[in-house]
């Protein structure tokens, strides 16, 4: 597995270098899993007409491919098609690899308090705000979901 988004771009170099790396040891499914998300960012690249993505970009691609695995997954466990959700499974777990490394549960609380406290929220109604505060304050190192179940414990609602 990868040490995780190192945030310094050039992303798909560093994966094709690691799918020849996983050819070169006969790994055969590491290999097709990795060029499926190269082909995922080569895709996005040429959507926008450039020759480099940002760093945003690049995580909200690899933050993509990872929600599609999962959800594939699940479809196909559903569908008692074990193998196929085994290997959905797995390369969600590969993505999850190149993403930033999510806050614990109690990190992330921290940050919920200090935006509460910061936005004076006190309400449901004011969820929106602490939302957008937290949200851009974890950058990524934290699900949506995640939050938004803090922030509405936090908020009464």
């Amino acid at each position: 597995m990868s040490a995780g988004y190192t945030g310094k771009g050039g992303l798909i170099e560093r994966l094709q270098t690691e799918t020849a790396q996983a050819l070169k040891a006969r790994d055969r499914r590491r290999a097709d899993a990795l060029r499926l998300v190269i082909a995922a960012l080569k895709h996005e690249r040429t959507q926008g007409a450039r020759h480099d993505l940002s760093e945003e970009e690049e995580l909200a691609v690899l933050k993509r491919e990872r929600k599609r695995r999962l959800e594939a997954a699940e479809i196909f466990a559903g569908a008692s098609r074990h193998e196929q959700a085994a290997q959905e499974w797995y390369e969600e777990q590969l993505i999850a690899g190149y993403l930033p490394a999510q806050l614990s549960d109690e990190e992330l609380a921290i940050v919920v308090d200090e935006a509460v406290s910061t936005t004076g929220a006190s309400s449901p109604k004011e969820m929106g705000k602490v939302m957008g505060a937290v949200m851009k304050q974890v950058a990524g190192r934290a699900d949506g979901g995640r939050v938004r179940a803090l922030v509405q414990a936090r908020l009464g609602g």
